[in-house]
């Protein structure tokens, strides 16, 4: 289309061809509860972004636990529901990973239909799902990769 800002590479996502401190934006819909190992992804992204950079990352999380029958289907990993973790581990992960100004921009309740339920579950097992504390989640995130803390020049802090 033209455009010269903008480039796609073919990589693994926990460890991105791309140098540290490159990008000024990382975005991503979706793909990081498909990840087994999710911290090394989050970590990657950290090492990528320049000092003062963000991302923004849309994605399934958890609240509660999800029924057994559910967690190990193909077809609810295809549609990125068994590889979600919790709310609180994801988020944790980006703190750990020393992000800062960790923001959840935008949160909506994924509600699986009863037909598609039924495949997994019988009628009192639905209705124990669709009433309990588990929630299924599509969040989009937004952090900061902190700036570095400035000193005085011959200081010998830097």
């Amino acid at each position: 289309m033209g455009y010269n800002n903008v480039e796609f590479r073919q990589g693994d996502i926990e460890k991105m061809p791309v140098a540290a401190n490159t990008a000024d934006v990382i975005v991503s819909n979706c793909v990081l509860n498909l990840v087994p190992n999710k911290a090394a992804v989050i970590k990657d992204i950290y090492r990528v972004l320049k000092t003062g950079a963000h991302f923004s990352i849309s994605d399934i999380v958890l609240k509660g636990d999800l029924p057994e029958q559910l967690q190990h289907d193909a077809e609810m990993y295809a549609g990125c529901v068994s590889g979600a973790i919790q709310m609180d581990e994801y988020i944790g992960l980006i703190e750990q990973a020393g992000f800062k100004n960790i923001k959840i921009q935008k949160q909506k309740a994924i509600v699986i239909p009863n037909d598609i339920l039924s495949n997994y579950m019988n009628e009192e097992q639905i209705t124990a799902f669709n009433t309990g504390s588990t929630g299924i989640y599509s969040i989009t995130v937004y952090a900061e990769k902190p700036k570095e803390a400035c000193c005085e020049p011959g200081s010998g802090c830097c």
